[in-house]
């Protein structure tokens, strides 16, 4: 079973709405080596509705908001490579190719993807036409474990606090969160 990332396919599995909602830097690939794939799957596994939103546009709503909001909170992840590393080489040059991105052309990832994309779910939430209040943004994946506490930021050459603080999220989850996610969602 592949995890919904339209409301069509959200129909077809005879889901109203989802419990969560995964928001990743990466092209949706259900593959056992794609983190955001297998927090998914254990999800469904453990009985919650779990959709995908793939490379979400910064500049427009309309990505982010197609599956509504989650009942209990958002996932966001820079996908399986850090945004930074993904989009730059050592000597700080544009990466012209993406890996992970349709086509490779390197043209869908943002830079600081978590904070990019956990500001994009309070602007979607702000703009709701049903004006609830945001459900709890949780950080994981390689950039967030990486960025987890203060960090030496290469790009500016500065130390930057932690990815939790920088995109004001509600919690961070670092290392493979399988089980954390799941308890997560639990309480």
């Amino acid at each position: 079973m592949f995890l919904p990332t339209t409301r069509i396919e959200m129909e077809q599995l005879g889901w109203d709405d989802l419990d969560v909602i995964l928001v990743t830097g990466d092209s949706y690939i259900d593959s056992p080596f794609i983190g955001t794939a297998v927090i998914g799957k254990t999800l469904v596994k453990r009985g919650y509705r779990v959709g995908i939103i793939a490379q979400p546009r910064p500049e427009t709503d309309a990505d982010i908001g197609r599956l509504g909001q989650p009942r209990l909170f958002w996932g966001v992840t820079a996908g399986s490579v850090d945004s930074m590393v993904a989009n730059y080489t050592a000597l700080k040059k544009k990466r012209r190719s993406d890996d992970y991105t349709p086509g490779g052309i390197n043209s869908r990832r943002p830079d600081r993807a978590s904070i990019v994309y956990a500001n994009l779910i309070r602007r979607f939430s702000k703009r709701s036409p049903i004006s609830e209040p945001t459900r709890p943004i949780v950080l994981g994946g390689i950039e967030a474990s990486l960025r987890r506490i203060a960090h030496y930021d290469f790009w500016n050459d500065r130390v930057r606090g932690s990815l939790l603080f920088d995109a004001k999220a509600d919690y961070l989850l670092y290392g493979m969160a399988e089980k954390t996610v799941v308890e997560l969602a639990d309480r």
